[in-house]
């Protein structure tokens, strides 16, 4: 009789533990996901900002080495991130394609011109120093014109401005809310112990003792639950990856790396700090106060 007690109190503690790793990898789960979201927003914002074109329309009397020559004047600038010369010729063909027939045949003649699309570095994607850029080469006599959509510009860095606010704040309540999750769902499993954690305080265990051994237990639920969570995240990227190859441009190994190691810490961090407290907590309890 004794024996089967003994057995279904093992089972019943395993169950805990099992259903403690579950409960504390979802919330890292969701911690890991916000994590990626938070380290990638900086490429995602300069990837929607180095992908604003400035177009600078060519003078049609302006000779090919001296476009060419420009170009080259162009790529130096520090705003600059890459240009591409697009001729009359290359504008036409493109533009066939995207009609799906000949305009020029039909027109008699080629009315489009050549241009630069000047794709800028993400720091200089502002009205401010795009203003000072098209002073520059506006002087140019290259240039006939320079062409780009200052509200489109000005609504961009507002919203990536607003977006990154609201991340933050997302972040930081998902945070405490984790916290919170992890703290009672820790202290339900420290609920069912409390009756041996005071008993072995009655035989004279010392409260670092009775500690030890649940803290090494936290640590490990915290670590297995670490491992479960990062397994899902990167079953999740790879299988973002093929059905979006586009999210290559958040192919940043590092940081990936940089929120799985934050994962482990903070899965055993809040695991033994929650444990301790919780454990601390029975310790000062009276007996009577366990049937409560």
């Amino acid at each position: 009789m004794e024996e089967f007690e003994v057995s279904e109190a093992s089972k019943k503690t395993k169950t805990i533990y099992i259903s403690t790793i579950i409960s504390i990898a979802l919330v890292l789960l969701m911690l890991g996901l916000l994590g990626l979201v938070l380290v990638h927003a900086k490429n995602l914002s300069n990837y929607v900002k180095e992908n604003i074109v400035l177009n600078i329309i060519v003078d049609e009397g302006a000779k090919e080495a001296d476009v060419l020559a420009f170009q080259k004047e162009l790529n130096t600038k520090p705003e600059v991130k890459q240009t591409q010369y697009v001729n009359k010729e290359l504008a036409a063909r493109n533009l066939t394609q995207d009609l799906g027939e000949d305009f020029v045949n039909f027109l008699g003649y080629n009315p489009l011109t050549s241009t630069f699309d000047v794709y800028l570095k993400a720091e200089y994607a502002n009205n401010k120093s795009i203003d000072a850029l098209k002073a520059s080469i506006s002087k140019n006599p290259v240039v006939k014109e320079v062409v780009y959509q200052s509200s489109l510009i000005d609504m961009v860095n507002k919203n990536i401005n607003t977006i990154g606010l609201i991340i933050f704040a997302f972040a930081v309540l998902l945070l405490i809310i984790s916290i919170a999750l992890i703290n009672n769902t820790i202290r339900l499993a420290i609920y069912s112990q409390r009756f041996l954690i005071k008993s072995m305080q009655l035989v004279g265990a010392t409260k670092n003792f009775i500690r030890r051994p649940f803290l090494l237990y936290a640590a490990l639920h915290g670590l297995i639950a670490a491992f479960i969570a990062i397994i899902i995240l990167l079953a999740t990227l790879i299988y973002a990856r093929k059905e979006v190859p586009e999210i290559i441009i958040l192919n940043n190994y590092q940081e990936f790396g940089f929120v799985f190691i934050g994962l482990l810490i903070v899965g055993i961090f809040i695991t033994g700090i929650s444990t301790w407290f919780a454990v601390s907590r029975y310790l000062r309890l009276k007996s009577y106060h366990l049937y409560r």
